[in-house]
Parts: C-alpha cells; sequence; structure tokens
C-alpha cells in the first residue's frame, strides 16, 4: 500500500508544484542564457555521447542524462558506442513492456509502474527516461507492438495520464514517444506516411495530446519516418502547429537516435535536442557546429537556439537537476518493486478459452505435469533492443513451477521446438526458415505429455520477432509450433497453451485442439510467478486484450485494404480511422477474439443499467450507473467497458467507441455500484470541413460491455 500512498501524495505535491510556471523559473532561465556563449548554448542541444549531453560547469549546469526505460531502467552504455559497459550495479526491476501494462486495464498499477521507474531512474543518476512508447497498433506485424500499448487511442490516453504523472514525481521527465505515425519499423527511416487530417485527430494523436495537456509530459520524441512529406523531426506542422501552438507544450521535443537530417529546417521545425546521429565527431552534427554557422552566417537568428536553450533549463528545473541537494535520491530493486512488477504481470494475463473448467489446476491432485515449449525456459527481458533491461533476475515459467511444486509431483520437461532464429538489429533476415518442425523434439513432447497428467504448453513469439528495427514477415506460430501444439493435444487431452507474445497471432489452428487458452505477454523479471501463480488458482486472471486478434492477417484492416507496409516508401493509412475493432465492427467482420475479451474463474452479473438523463446539452457530462455482482465461488475482477455510438452520424463513424472503463475487484457474492462518466464532448468527431470538433444532435447509444462484443446493455440518450 506505501506505493499507492506514495503515488497519491507526491502526485498532488507534482500538480501544485508543476502548475507554478512561474516567473521566477523564467527570470532564472533567461538569467542563466545571458551568461553563456553560442558555443554553450548549443552544446545544449545535441548529444556528446550517446545518451548525455554537454555541461557547463560554471553556470552549474550538469550533463544532461538520459536512459531507454518505458519498462525499466536500461544498463549502462559506453559513452561511444552501443556496447554495454559490462558494470555488475546497474541491474534494475523489469516490468511487463506496453501491450501488457494496457491488458492490465489498471491505472492504479500504471502509477505503481510510474513511481517505481522513477525512483530507479534517480538512483541510477537519470534525468530522462525515455517512454512511453504510445503509438497505435495499427498492423499485427510491426515489430513494436509489444511495447505499444493499444489499437484504442482511449486505452492508450488514460495508462499514458496515470504512467506519467506518477513519473515525474520522482524528478524525472517523461519522454513520450515515437511522435508521430510510427506504426511500422518497416522502412521506418524513410517511410512518407500520409493519413486524412480525421484520422490523425481521431485515432493518432489523442495519446499524444493527453500525455501533454493532461499528464504535463516533459518530452517528447519525434519519429523516424516522415509525415506527409517531411521528416517528423522537420515537420512544421507537428513541431509548432500542434506540438507548441495547440498543446501549449513548453517541454522538450528531442529526436530519437539518428532522426535528424537538417539543421535549419530541424531548427525552425521546433526540435530542441538531437541525439544519435551517426556521425563520430559530436561538433558535426547537425545541432552542433552546422547550427552555430547558421547563427553567424544569420540564416537563424539567436533567439531560435536561446528558445531551445530555455526548453532544457525549464525541464531540468522542474526535475530539480540544477538543485540536486534536494531532488529525489531513489532506490532501485527493492522488494516493493518487484512485488510492483509481480502485479503487473498478474493483471496482465488473459484467459482466452477455459473449457470443462480446465483452469485453475487443482495443484493437489496432480502427480505429474508436462512442462513443454522454448518458452517454457527462454528469458525475454534483455531482447528488442531499445527496450532490452538488465533484469536483477528473471523467473521463467519452468523454474517457477519447479520451484512451487517440483516436491510434490513429478516435473516432466520437453523443449518441443528450437528457435532456429537469430536476428541482428536493422534486419530482418534472422526470421526466414523459422516454420520447419522438428520431429526429434515433438515426439520427445509428446512422450512426456502421453505419461503426465497434464501438459502445458508454453509457445508464442520471443524478441527475434517482437522486436524494434523490423516487422513480422507474417502472423503465424514460427518454429513449427502449431504442429507441436496439435500432437500433443493429441497425447493428452488436459492440454493447456500459454501464449508468450506481445502482438496478435494466428490461432485458429491450434485454439479448437486444446482445452484451456492463456495469453501470458512477456511478463518481465516475475513472469514465471505470475503465470504459474494464475495457472494453479493462487492468482485469478482479470486482463483484457488491448489489441483485436484477427483469425487470419488478411482480415486485419491495413492488410485487407493493401495499405502495409506502402510502395515506393510512401503509405496511406486506407482504413482511415476504422483501426483495430472499429474495422471489425463497422465491416462486421467476426475476430478470433475481440478487443476488451477475457474470461475469468468466477462469473460477474452486471444489472440495473441507468444513464442520469435521458437528453443532454453540448456541456454535460453523462453518468451510466450499474451494479456489478460477483455470482461465482472465487474472487475476481472484471473490466467494464463503456462505449458510445451515434445512430445516424452526418459523416461515417464507428459502430461504437470506447469512452470508459473501470476494473472492479469482487469477492464471491460481492456486489457494488459502479459509475462510468464520459463528457458530451467527448462524443465528437473531427470535422475536416470547419477543421474542427463536432458534436452532432441526435441520438447516441451507450453500450455496457465486457468486451467490444460482448455488450451487455444498450441505452439510448439524446444530445441537443
Amino acid at each position: 500500500m506505501r506505493l499507492r500512498f506514495m503515488a497519491i501524495v507526491l502526485f498532488s505535491a507534482f500538480q501544485s508544484s508543476f502548475s507554478q510556471t512561474d516567473n521566477a523559473v523564467e527570470k532564472k532561465i533567461q538569467q542563466l542564457i545571458k551568461k553563456m556563449t553560442l558555443k554553450e548554448k548549443v552544446g545544449m542541444l545535441h548529444g556528446n555521447s550517446k545518451f548525455y549531453t554537454e555541461q557547463i560547469k560554471h553556470l552549474g549546469i550538469p550533463e544532461w542524462a538520459l536512459s531507454d526505460g518505458p519498462h525499466g531502467v536500461r544498463a549502462e552504455m559506453n559513452r561511444h558506442n552501443w556496447k554495454y559497459t559490462g558494470q555488475t550495479d546497474d541491474f534494475s526491476t523489469s516490468f511487463p513492456p506496453g501491450t501488457a501494462m494496457a491488458a492490465s486495464w489498471n491505472l492504479e498499477l500504471a502509477k505503481q509502474r510510474g513511481i517505481v521507474l522513477g525512483e530507479e531512474a534517480r538512483f541510477r543518476k537519470k534525468d530522462v527516461l525515455l517512454g512511453p512508447g504510445i503509438n497505435i497498433i495499427r498492423s499485427p506485424l510491426c515489430g513494436r507492438n509489444f511495447e505499444y500499448l493499444s489499437e484504442d487511442p482511449f486505452l492508450i490516453s488514460q495508462l499514458s495520464i496515470s504512467y506519467i504523472k506518477a513519473l515525474q514525481t520522482q524528478d524525472v521527465a517523461a519522454c513520450v514517444k515515437h511522435f508521430v505515425a510510427n506504426n511500422q519499423e518497416e522502412n521506418r527511416f524513410v517511410v512518407d506516411v500520409t493519413m486524412s487530417e480525421r484520422a490523425l485527430r481521431e485515432i493518432y494523436l489523442p495519446g499524444f495530446k493527453s500525455s501533454v495537456v493532461d499528464a504535463g509530459a516533459l518530452g517528447v520524441m519525434g519519429a523516424y519516418n516522415k509525415f506527409r512529406g517531411e521528416y517528423c523531426t522537420e515537420n512544421n506542422y507537428l513541431g509548432r502547429t500542434l506540438l507548441r501552438k495547440e498543446f501549449n507544450f513548453k517541454g522538450v521535443y528531442m529526436s530519437d537516435w539518428d532522426a535528424v537530417h537538417s539543421t535549419e529546417k530541424a531548427a525552425l521545425a521546433g526540435l530542441d535536442l538531437e541525439m544519435g546521429t551517426e556521425k563520430e565527431n559530436y561538433n558535426d552534427w547537425y545541432f552542433a557546429d552546422p547550427l552555430i554557422k547558421a547563427v553567424q552566417e544569420g540564416r537563424i537568428k539567436e533567439s531560435i537556439v536561446n528558445e531551445k536553450v530555455a526548453n532544457i533549463l525549464r525541464v531540468m528545473i522542474k526535475t530539480k537537476v540544477l538543485d540536486p541537494q534536494t531532488r529525489i535520491k531513489g532506490s532501485i530493486n527493492t522488494k516493493e518493486h518487484q512485488q510492483a512488477a509481480y502485479r503487473s504481470a498478474v493483471e496482465a494475463i488473459v484467459l482466452l478459452k477455459n473449457e470443462k473448467q480446465t483452469l485453475p489446476l487443482n495443484m493437489s491432485t496432480l502427480k505429474s505435469i508436462a512442462v513443454i515449449g522454448d518458452n517454457a525456459t527462454r528469458t525475454h527481458c534483455g531482447g528488442g533492443f531499445s527496450s532490452e533491461i538488465k533484469a536483477l533476475y528473471e523467473v521463467t515459467p519452468l523454474q517457477a513451477i519447479t520451484d512451487k511444486y517440483g516436491k510434490s509431483m513429478q516435473i516432466n520437461f520437453a523443449q518441443g521446438y528450437e528457435k532456429q532464429s537469430h536476428v541482428v538489429e536493422r534486419s530482418s533476415a534472422g526470421q526466414l526458415n523459422t516454420d520447419k518442425a522438428d520431429w526429434k523434439l515433438i515426439d520427445e513432447a509428446v512422450a512426456q505429455a502421453k505419461k503426465s497428467d497434464v501438459a502445458i504448453v508454453f509457445a508464442g513469439l520471443n524478441h527475434d520477432f517482437d522486436s524494434e528495427s523490423f516487422d513480422r514477415l507474417h502472423m503465424r506460430l514460427p518454429y513449427g509450433q502449431e504442429t507441436l501444439i496439435q500432437e500433443v493435444a493429441k497425447a493428452n487431452p488436459k492440454t493447456i497453451v500459454v501464449i508468450i507474445a506481445g502482438s496478435p497471432l494466428e490461432l485458429a489452428g491450434i485454439e479448437s485442439r486444446v482445452s484451456a487458452l492463456v495469453w501470458g505477454w512477456y511478463g518481465g523479471m516475475e513472469a514465471g510467478n505470475a503465470i504459474v501463480d494464475v495457472l494453479s488458482g493462487k492468482e485469478f486472471p482479470s486482463g483484457k486484450l488491448p489489441f483485436t486478434i484477427p483469425v487470419t492477417l488478411s482480415q486485419s484492416p491495413a492488410h485487407a485494404l493493401g495499405a502495409y507496409p506502402g510502395h515506393d516508401l510512401k503509405v496511406n493509412y486506407d482504413e482511415d480511422i476504422l483501426v483495430g475493432y472499429r474495422w471489425f465492427d463497422t465491416k462486421q467482420i467476426e475476430p478470433q477474439y475481440p478487443f476488451g475479451y477475457g474470461l475469468s474463474y468466477t462469473s460477474f452479473e452486471i444489472s440495473n443499467v441507468t444513464a442520469d438523463k435521458k437528453v443532454y446539452g453540448v456541456d454535460d457530462e453523462i453518468t451510466v450507473k450499474f451494479n456489478i455482482k460477483n455470482t461465482g465461488k472465487t474472487n475476481g475482477a472484471e473490466v467494464v467497458q463503456l462505449y458510445a455510438g451515434q445512430t445516424a452520424p452526418s459523416v461515417l463513424r464507428p459502430k461504437k467507441e470506447l469512452k470508459a472503463f473501470d476494473k472492479i475487484f469482487l469477492a464471491p457474492g460481492e456486489q457494488k455500484t459502479v459509475d462510468l462518466k464520459v463528457k458530451v464532448k467527448d462524443l465528437a468527431f473531427y470535422d475536416e470541413k470547419t477543421s474542427g470538433w463536432k458534436t452532432e444532435s441526435g441520438e447516441f447509444m451507450l453500450y455496457t460491455a465486457t468486451s467490444a462484443k460482448n455488450i451487455v446493455n444498450s441505452l439510448a440518450v439524446t444530445i441537443q
């Protein structure tokens, strides 16, 4: 409970301090800038190594330390190359990645993660934590889906706000990424993305807007790709019009590593900080000597440089970089941190199928378990390139089962399939020829399954597939796993499959053959303990899918329309606003599993659903109230989702869109009354004719649901 209390206290303290963008701070900034030479100013605007910027000793401005870390603080790198230093004091707590955070649908857990990562970043003397990554999951194949959160902008926004606010209470700046439309790794450095203004505003921008406007994110990272013909880092519309003017962003707009392509254009478009450009001499970077020269020759005003320095100093002051005596010192790898990582892993786990109540397993009656699959013993925290974590430890599923039950039953392990791929950063070559079934390993697995009471296959992907730098080539299970699962299920009808992955997979070939199917994600350092505790019933599953799982790739909107990965290094988002469940709903396509889906070990009843009024004005807030009861025999949690849809819109709109949700924990027989609120203004669509948001009069449907497919109640209300 301490973490929760700390989060609330520190958050309110942060809110009051953050609102004081007072004159004293701005005065201090201007005083510092006046004492700087042009060279010193420019030294603050580019890296002097992989993750640091230049200090100005005589003014008491230290190096600024940045670190990768959307789900843990990355290990120490050499200053001038991408190799690790090999220290023994840079282990950290590793949380489940972004999709798993979203699968918990728990804002309190997002807050806890923020506190923990902030504490650990401070202990490691980091000033900026690069994350969260909040790009929309547009294609099932995107290599970074596992780092991102969801296909839904509202879910992304709510989680990001909780995480960023909490993180920044620890005197660490969050840097939300990648702004904007970095929705594929294929050709990510050069691909030119175009989309309608409406799609941008309704789908791809809300997470960034919420992070800046509602959470007060102190950093934003520009993406690699081009947007409407210009690189994101030199795109005036993104950097000036949206970030600075509309969102009133006063923090630091930095580049992704090696994402800057010009001096003048990037400087004028509002970029503050250039990181990672692959030129050996740091003085040759675009925001180094070329920027000094541009000022001296009158091509860029020195006031533009001053503006950038002011943005960096403002963030430094807010996070007490210039006042180290009062700054939070932090802590690392505490028991509380590990418990927070464990809770995050447990609440992310999604129960997809549970025939004949196969789960939870009654461990006291089992004499033997077959544990099958490479993912039963593979560790995942150290993969995925920029999101890799040097975890203090990582518990695998086999290790957890052995530690917990090895003395009371026979555990029969078989590898089942072999990892045949090996990837190198910025290359997808390692994914080729990875579909071969190894019959020797399958036969060994079948033999173990036959002699065991239950068989558990740990299947899915690894970070040769879910990774920065490349997209997957298909949505199938690699390494012949489908064949393995089919053969094991024939040998033992009590076969459970646990999928370890961060992106959608084709499951039709195995779903009908097994009695239970669980999505376990990459569970961070406590992965094995979390999954085994859910399988055994010590914990209950309460996760819900943060994305739709299609039956096949061709069902997915971008692929159905041939709008991925684009042609001639250009991609147009032809599906427009119909991303994820919006597409499946509107086109009446049946997915394998819908957005928001997840089963429980208990049952729930939702009743007495009412809205507080029948007719609302444009400035009103709608409150939907209902009772929810745990009608089963065990503890559980249900994520109740409120969707809204317009009955007769003047433009194409999705059938329904997520507008509110709550995760409700209930003991057997317990009942609670819950309110879900949505502002009428949030029922608007972006009207391209007027370049503004429009709320139309007429009938709207409010759907109370437990997934995008399972609607419990529909209410009609009128907007005037």
